[in-house]
C-alpha cells in the first residue's frame, strides 16, 4: 500500500513508513520505490534508509535494491504473534488433518486482521493469504471472530469501512450489528462467499481468560459443508487457548 508522510512526524515514524513499503508483494525495493510507497521525497528515503541499513533493519542487496533486515527476523521472533504461531502449531496441523480443510489463525492489528499462520489442507482451495498477509474485519471468519469481541470503538470504526470485497459481503452496518451479536452468543463466525468468490469459511474466537486474544478459522470451498467441523474447531480454539495460558504461567514462574 502507497502512504502519504504527514507534516510534523517524527524520524522514528518516517523511519517506520520505509519499512511498510515492504509486503508480500514488494519483498524487495529500489530506492524510488520505496519513496513512492512510503510517500516521502527520495532524498528523505536516501538518508533513513541508510540509518536503517546500519541498523540492520534493512539490507542493501549486491544489485542496489533493499529488503528487509535479518534483525528484523531477530526482533520478529520476541513479538507475542510468534510465540502464538508457535503454540497453535499443534493444534493446527491435528485440525487440518481431521478436516482436510485449509486452517489459520490471527489476531486483531488496528482495523484488520494479522495472518500468523496457515496451513493447506488436502481437500481445500488454494488461499491467498499467508503469514504475515493481513486480512479484513469485516468480510472473513476470523475477521468477524475478533471483530466480535473488540472494543466499541473499533467496531463502530470498522461499521464505517464495510466495502464490498465481492458481491456478496455485507457492507450494511445495521446487518453486520446483528450478526457480531450472534457471534457473541454462538461464538461462531461466518463467511460464505463474501471475502472469496467460491468459498466458505468458520471462525472461532481464542479466549485466553476471559479476553480474545486471537481467533481460529477453516476455509473450504462452496459445496462443502463445515458443519462436521464445528466441534473440532471449536477444540482447537480451546487447545491453543489453553496452552496460551499454560505458557504465560511458565514465563511468569522464570
Amino acid at each position: 500500500m502507497v502512504v502519504r508522510s504527514a507534516p510534523g512526524e517524527s524520524v522514528a515514524f518516517r523511519a517506520l513508513r520505509l519499512l511498510d513499503a515492504f509486503d508480500e508483494q514488494h519483498r524487495v525495493l529500489s530506492m524510488s520505490e520505496v519513496a513512492r510507497r512510503a510517500g516521502v521525497p527520495v532524498a528523505t528515503a536516501h538518508r533513513r534508509l541508510q540509518d536503517l541499513v546500519d541498523g540492520r533493519l534493512v539490507a542493501r542487496r549486491p544489485d542496489g535494491r533493499f529488503e528487509v533486515g535479518a534483525r528484523m527476523w531477530h526482533l520478529g521472533q520476541l513479538s507475542r504473534p510468534t510465540a502464538l504461531r508457535e503454540t497453535a502449531l499443534p493444534h493446527l496441523q491435528d485440525l487440518v488433518a481431521f478436516t482436510g480443510h485449509t486452517a489459520h489463525v490471527a489476531v486483531l492489528d488496528g482495523i484488520g486482521a494479522l495472518v500468523v499462520d496457515r496451513i493447506s489442507g488436502s481437500r481445500t482451495l488454494p488461499t491467498r493469504h499467508q503469514p504475515g498477509g493481513r486480512l479484513e474485519l469485516h468480510c472473513t471468519a476470523v475477521g468477524k471472530a475478533l471483530l466480535a469481541f473488540a472494543d466499541e470503538q473499533l467496531v463502530a470504526q470498522a461499521l464505517q469501512m464495510l466495502a464490498p470485497v465481492t458481491p456478496y459481503t455485507i457492507t450494511d452496518p445495521r446487518v453486520m450489528r446483528t450478526q457480531l451479536a450472534e457471534i457473541r452468543r454462538t461464538r461462531l463466525a461466518p463467511s460464505r462467499q463474501e471475502h472469496r468468490v467460491s468459498t466458505t469459511g468458520l471462525g472461532v474466537p481464542v479466549f485466553s481468560g476471559r479476553h480474545v486474544v486471537a481467533a481460529v478459522g477453516l476455509v473450504a470451498p462452496l459445496d462443502a459443508s463445515l458443519r462436521t467441523a464445528v466441534e473440532p474447531l471449536q477444540r482447537c480454539a480451546a487447545a491453543i487457548g489453553a496452552a496460551i495460558v499454560d505458557r504465560e504461567r511458565r514465563l511468569d514462574g522464570d
